[in-house]
């Protein structure tokens, strides 16, 4: 290649960079009242004009450095003003709605960088949620392809954040922290989360690092606001997993406004395509309702309600799981007696004032109450042979177990009942003054309790009674009497009344100024939580933690559009119920909180490729954890030690590259790195159950160019094994062992037949503001991957083998969505 050859190209690499260096670009998405995008929206300053295309995008240079006038007109809405004041090379993103029958704002004054940017919160558009494919589509769906967020079960939606678990992660609704049900077992009981995506208006994830402002939990906050409807309107989705329907509406003088959302989900078609064969009879629906009704112009007042009800009836009859090399090829049969009855029924209440005193002065007060009662109870006998597979192509027994090398017995059998009710009252303020922001809140929170754990296993193993393994003597039989006592492998009958109270307070401030010609955001904050546990034959006992937090982000005064920003302090968990008992089911009062120190370092580079923006952000995060509570996982069962035995750490990278790859859509790419280790009782570092060392994952949207209507969507995911492998009763220490990759991919295309830019005045299609139809494939691949091991043993060695128990094959699914 010639010398004149590589300037060329080195001055078409740069070209983009000078004209960032002489210009600023606003872009964004047009929506309308629903939502959707708006075609050929006229956008112009007294500099240059533009319109959007066919999915409501635009991008406009504007010169940097002074005040620019951008007006927003549509011949069916009401126009828009928006003055805009950038830097060199600043890029800006703007998403107005224009509204038909609403007056607008004159003027918005738009001016630096958004503040979730600075704060490092994820902002992820509700309307990607309610797209994208997944075998539990939603909001969790969706945070699974993000970097440091990872899930090795698509029937679950708990997931892991950089070496967390699953209960160490904050979930918000409109300001009001939610729970979850306690004595879920498995991903395929869990049912529907609470978030429902069709009522959802805004979603902020942050992974670590985060405000005194949000509560005490080790790892990740969710923080969902539902809508507030300008207008009404109708939402249905239907599919073969389920379906859905949303109602909003506003009253004339927009002082009400409400939105009510009803959901069914049934799994039967992913549990139905499994390797055991069930009789399978689930019933997941919730009923959840926002609304709001501003009194005065200073005073509102909000409730947001939930109703749900999960029964979960399920009767196994046989498997087959052919497993071992192509050149001992081996087979788990099983047949079934008994069943499983489990039901999750909650109800949560929340009522919120809001009063603004003034312009720098709003006080809030919330009250809310959530119940749930859960009932798991099942008696189910599994028997097992284990043996050798017929390979010989061609034979009429091809496949089938022709020699048993082990057969045995295991009956379980559970009666736990929970009932929970947790109470709280929250004041919280805002006051604001010459750019300075200061927050505080109050909280008191009272759990009361009760609970019932009656679970016990038999395993038999050629007609004679496996010990557990807590006693050292082992069973020889037939070869050499046993004549100790016949004991269950595990036993477990338990019942707790607990009560907990506890008092949490925060005040934290926020600045936004210059340093010389950069712009600089502070946060600092500190945290308190005392709380008390006590009971019937609990001895009461009390403990109080601080944990200060701040954060620092510099944009410089840069050609390149780059943001940096470092965020940390102390952490602490303070236990809930579940972290309280241990692995006897016992409530330990004295589990101290687990504490961690975070330090999170990260980068936003905003550019242009193909003329279209692209953002790439990078974290880099470290976290000291002490007063660890030793846990293991099932399924996404948790089981704790409740002894603070531990200690730990946890590093990595995430990398996170997002922008329109396909222009006017979204698309990501994900990369992350975890190490994470825990030394139990100084006894040396291994793996914590959560040590996700690699994670891949890929959302990405497409459309054909010649016929825009019909539209893809692509959700891929990869993470390496988890430690997971070995019994969980085995000692850690000396079983290792890693479950299989998880890779995953769905894939979904949708047609859409009426939306804002193709409507119809008769016809069968004039009552629909939006409708379209979808087909879905689920595990395109058909990849087999496992969460958990069955371990059985062969009789004559004693040598114990790990079945794998596989999720979901290859499923496909239809759905629609309408809006009325």
């Amino acid at each position: 290649m010639t010398t004149k050859a590589n300037f060329l190209k080195l001055i078409v690499f740069l070209l983009p960079i000078f004209t960032l260096a002489q210009t600023a670009t606003v872009n964004g998405i047009i929506l309308n009242d629903s939502n959707f995008p708006i075609e050929n929206v006229n956008i112009k300053t007294v500099y240059d004009g533009t319109k959007t295309n066919e999915n409501g995008f635009y991008e406009l240079k504007i010169p940097a450095n002074t005040d620019v006038v951008i007006e927003f007109t549509h011949i069916s809405h009401k126009k828009v003003q928006a003055t805009v004041h950038l830097k060199n090379g600043e890029v800006f993103e703007f998403n107005p709605v224009l509204k038909v029958n609403i007056e607008q704002i004159s003027t918005v004054v738009i001016s630096g960088k958004k503040r979730k940017d600075v704060e490092g919160i994820i902002t992820i558009s509700p309307a990607v949620i309610r797209k994208i494919p997944g075998a539990n589509a939603g909001v969790e769906n969706l945070l699974k392809t993000l970097p440091g967020v990872s899930s090795n079960n698509e029937l679950s939606t708990q997931y892991s954040v950089r070496g967390g678990n699953f209960d160490e992660n904050l979930v918000y609704v409109n300001g009001i922290e939610v729970y979850r049900p306690f004595l879920v077992r498995s991903g395929q009981q869990e049912g529907l989360s609470f978030v429902n995506s069709d009522l959802v208006e805004n979603i902020e994830f942050s992974a670590g690092g985060f405000q005194a402002k949000y509560g005490d939990k080790l790892s990740s906050v969710l923080d969902i606001t539902y809508k507030k409807p300008n207008q009404f309107g109708v939402t249905a989705d239907l599919s073969l997993l389920g379906g859905s329907v949303a109602l909003e509406t506003v009253s004339k003088d927009s002082k009400f406004t409400g939105i009510v959302g009803l959901r069914y989900r049934d799994n039967s078609l992913l549990v139905d395509a499994k390797e055991t064969e069930t009789n399978y009879d689930p019933k997941f629906a919730d009923l959840q309702s926002y609304l709001t009704y501003q009194f005065t112009d200073k005073f509102a007042l909000s409730f947001l309600g939930n109703a749900s009800l999960n029964k979960y009836n399920y009767e196994p009859q046989t498997r087959q799981t052919n497993f071992g090399t192509l050149d001992d090829p081996l087979a788990l049969l099983v047949y079934y007696e008994g069943q499983e009855r489990d039901s999750y029924q909650t109800l949560f209440g929340a009522l919120q004032g809001s009063y603004q005193v003034n312009d720098n002065l709003n006080l809030n007060l919330v009250a809310s109450t959530y119940h749930t009662t859960e009932e798991e109870h099942f008696d189910i006998l599994a028997q097992y042979r284990l043996g050798q597979v017929n390979t010989n192509i061609g034979d009429e027994d091809l496949g089938e177990v022709e020699f048993s090398e082990g057969i045995g017995g295991q009956l379980n059998h559970g009666r736990n009942d929970l009932d929970a009710l947790i109470t709280t009252l929250e004041h919280k303020g805002t006051y604001t003054k010459k750019g300075n922001e200061f927050k505080w809140s109050v909280k008191y929170t009272n759990e009361d309790i009760r609970d019932r754990l009656i679970e016990w296993e038999v395993i038999d193993s050629a007609g004679f009674s496996i010990n557990p393994p807590t006693i050292d003597a082992f069973n020889d039989q037939p070869y050499s009497p046993y004549e100790g006592p016949l004991t269950a492998f595990q036993n477990v009958n338990v019942k707790n009344n607990t009560q907990i109270n506890r008092l949490q307070s925060y005040v934290q401030w926020s600045k936004k100024s210059n340093l010389g010609a950069h712009d600089v955001w502070y946060n600092a904050g500190v945290r308190s939580h005392s709380w008390t546990v006590k009971g019937d034959g609990i001895a009461s006992q009390s403990h109080t933690v601080f944990s200060p937090r701040a954060q620092f982000a510099i944009k410089p005064d840069w050609n390149a559009d780059m943001l940096f920003r470092i965020s940390g302090g102390f952490y602490y968990q303070p236990p809930f119920y579940k972290e309280l008992r241990d692995a006897s089911g016992q409530v330990q009062p004295d589990v101290k909180a687990q504490q961690s120190i975070h330090l999170v370092i990260g980068n936003d580079y905003s550019f242009n490729i193909w003329e279209r923006p692209f953002k790439l952000t990078s974290e880099l995060y470290y976290k000291s954890l002490s007063d660890v509570n030793p846990y293991s996982v099932e399924n996404v069962r948790i089981r704790y030690r409740a002894n603070n035995s531990a200690e730990a750490y946890a590093y990595g990278l995430d990398l996170r590259l997002n922008g329109e790859f396909v222009p006017g859509t979204e698309s990501w790419f994900s990369l992350g790195y975890l190490k994470t280790e825990e030394n139990i009782n100084n006894r040396g570092a291994i793996a914590r159950p959560t040590d996700q060392r690699l994670k891949f994952a890929a959302l990405f949207q497409d459309y054909v160019p010649n016929l825009p209507n019909f539209k893809m969507y692509l959700n891929v995911v990869y993470n390496t094994g988890l430690p997971g492998g070995s019994p969980s009763y085995a000692d850690p220490y000396q079983y290792q062992n890693r479950l299989p990759d998880y890779k995953r991919a769905d894939i979904g295309f949708q047609f859409v037949i009426v939306d804002a830019n193709k409507q119809f005045d008769s016809g069968w299609k004039k009552p629909f503001k939006d409708l379209s139809l979808g087909f879905e494939i689920f595990n395109v691949f058909d990849n087999q991957n496992s969460i958990t091991n069955t371990w059985v043993r062969d009789v004559y060695s004693k040598r114990q083998y790990a079945i794998p128990n596989y999720l979901t094959p290859r499923v496909f699914n239809i759905k629609t969505a309408m809006r009325f």
